[in-house]
């Protein structure tokens, strides 16, 4: 079970796994356009859309704990 279980992930957990991803990719990216551009606005935008992803990302670890939990209970 544990060694498939992106093949047979729910379509919302790999959702929410794929935005956590590119939330913290964007947000990346925004940091370094921020610095190198000199814009502080910008660098402090991207630590509020990383925040989204570690949200996603911890939503997305719940989500795969319950259903572990779920399965071993069987």
């Amino acid at each position: 079970m544990l060694n498939e279980f992106w093949a047979t992930a729910s379509a919302s957990y790999k959702a929410v796994v794929f935005g956590a991803m590119g939330a913290i990719a964007i947000g990346i990216g925004l940091t370094i356009w921020g610095q190198v551009s000199k814009n502080e606005f910008v660098t402090f935008a991207s630590l509020a859309v990383i925040g989204v992803g570690l949200v996603l990302h911890s939503a997305g670890v719940v989500i795969r704990g319950h259903k572990v939990q779920k399965s071993l209970r069987k």
